[in-house]
């Protein structure tokens, strides 16, 4: 008799770890595809935020004339941050990248003053530019504006084609991650089939037979996202000694937004997936209860 408890008591604990851990790994996957979105957005933001774009400006501008356009830029809602490069600074750095000096080559600097502008991400697109290229033009000392429109595009292409996949991956990992733990889970209870049945005829209520199954696959559920979460830290921590640097992307509010993420998921996929599976039992007769 207590060699049998003891065999019940192994296989209970077998049955569950496998549950716990088949949940985890999927929670994990899942985590890992959502932190992967959130990073991407993060980058999307800080690539779309460094594509700048110069402003020429008209020769013999005054320097009170000049300080008074970037103040009037930097008070732009679109603009991010303007930074004034003068002629002698131009030259100095075509110097450095040609290493030689234009002025002295040609006789006379050719270049021309200019404010070199970020953008907000936001505005970092084609359709707004051709606006913010049409205001700052209208001011008098600029001579000409100048950006890749090409660049612009091919950026924001690539961000959206990225974005599309990303948000594939997640609802096809949503499909599969509900069906395989409503499959864990159906496992875990068909073994108790023959008990919800007799809890019926006994005249317990749906509610009342659906309870302790919630209970116990909702602290399975919590269990699963807590080690999931536990992947997903020592991942990141695998990735920050790999790529240096890549800690600094991520912020704690996003960590945590994504924690929280996974363990709601632990516990809402394993309550609707055990529902689904308890009333699947309450609705068979006994008759077909021994062919399934």
């Amino acid at each position: 008799m207590a060699d049998s408890k003891k065999i019940n008591s192994v296989s209970f604990f077998n049955s569950r770890l496998t549950s716990v851990i088949s949940i985890a790994l999927v929670l994990f996957l899942f985590g890992l595809v959502f932190l992967i979105g959130l990073l991407g957005n993060k980058l999307s933001v800080y690539v779309k935020e460094n594509l700048s774009f110069s402003i020429l400006l008209k020769d013999n501008q005054k320097e009170s004339e000049i300080k008074r356009i970037q103040k009037t830029l930097d008070a732009q809602p679109f603009i991010k941050s303007t930074v004034y490069i003068s002629k002698e600074q131009a030259a100095r750095e075509l110097e450095d990248e040609l290493g030689e000096d234009p002025e002295g080559f040609l006789g006379f600097n050719p270049l021309k003053a200019s404010i070199e502008v970020k953008l907000h991400s936001q505005y970092a697109n084609p359709d707004s530019m051709a606006v913010i290229e049409k205001k700052i033009k209208s001011y008098t000392s600029v001579s000409e504006l100048l950006y890749r429109k090409d660049m612009m595009e091919l950026v924001n292409e690539n961000i959206r084609k990225v974005g599309l996949i990303l948000f594939g991956l997640a609802v096809v990992l949503m499909t599969i991650s509900f069906v395989l733990i409503s499959n864990t889970i159906r496992l875990l209870i068909y073994s108790k089939r023959f008990l919800i049945h007799t809890m019926k005829l006994v005249g317990a209520t749906p509610g009342f037979i659906r309870a302790p199954f919630i209970r116990y696959n909702m602290i399975s559920g919590i269990f699963a996202a807590f080690l999931a979460i536990l992947m997903l830290t020592a991942a990141l921590y695998y990735l920050q000694s790999e790529l240096t640097g890549f800690i600094q992307i991520l912020d704690m509010p996003m960590l945590l937004a994504v924690y929280a993420i996974v363990l709601l998921l632990g516990i809402i996929l394993s309550v609707s997936a055990t529902i689904v599976s308890v009333n699947k039992y309450l609705r068979l007769g006994v008759d077909k209860l021994y062919y399934i």
